[in-house]
């Protein structure tokens, strides 16, 4: 008489479905919280903001102003207006698709605003995106800080003033100004472009750069993650 053998299927260990899906269920918190902190910095910089590494008071350089069009709707940035100090000198950097106009004052001939608008044909800024306005500028004020009221012009006629000082209790208002800090006067008035007084125009950037990267470190982290509770399943 021949005697079969019955296999029985093998059992997984009670343990190891938990180890496979502890890491996943960990990749999907870890996910979540880094989506988060990678897209807040988004919200809270969206403004009108300034740059200026390495200005001097008194001295010459090149400011940057970041411009993000943070509309819900189909409309495009198609014009900024920056309000300046009366500057000896202001001038814009040729940008492909927009126009620069400087105003003066015809008594003093100092300059007191720069425009930037869309030339024929173009676009402007798009929901979602941003753009770079450089004026190279100077002498600037003697004074730790110095703000540019600007003013924001959609296609649709919507303009957004930018021209608001820190609250009371210094918190940032709605619309604040752009400002930049500058270093303490130097014997050399044109500037160094170096790091001393580089600082950006408000805490607020910088907390947003910091929350970026900390956003992508914690993705890259769940990736790995994943991939080992991968392995182990298969």
């Amino acid at each position: 008489m021949t005697i079969h053998h019955i296999s029985r299927p093998r059992s997984r260990r009670p343990g190891s479905r938990i180890r496979g899906r502890v890491p996943v269920a960990l990749v999907a918190t870890v996910a979540t919280l880094g989506l988060g902190a990678a897209l807040a910095p988004a919200a809270a910089s969206a403004h009108v903001t300034a740059t200026s590494p390495g200005l001097a008071q008194g001295g010459y350089g090149v400011i940057t102003f970041n411009v993000p069009n943070e509309t819900d709707t189909n409309t495009t940035t198609t014009s900024l207006t920056i309000t300046l100090p009366n500057l000896k000198s202001a001038r814009p950097e040729a940008i492909p698709g927009w126009q620069a106009a400087v105003t003066k004052d015809p008594t003093t001939d100092e300059a007191t605003s720069v425009t930037w608008t869309t030339t024929p044909g173009a676009t402007g800024v798009a929901p979602g995106q941003f753009q770079r306005f450089v004026l190279s500028a100077g002498p600037l004020p003697e004074k730790e800080s110095v703000t540019f009221p600007a003013v924001q012009t959609y296609s649709d006629g919507e303009r957004v003033d930018w021209n608001q000082a820190p609250n009371a209790d210094g918190s940032e208002p709605e619309h604040p100004a752009p400002e930049i800090e500058l270093a303490a006067k130097s014997d050399d008035h044109h500037g160094s472009g170096t790091a001393a007084g580089g600082e950006e125009s408000s805490d607020t950037d910088t907390t947003a750069r910091w929350l970026g990267g900390a956003g992508l470190v914690v993705g890259v982290i769940g990736l790995a993650a994943a991939g080992v509770a991968f392995r182990r399943r298969a």
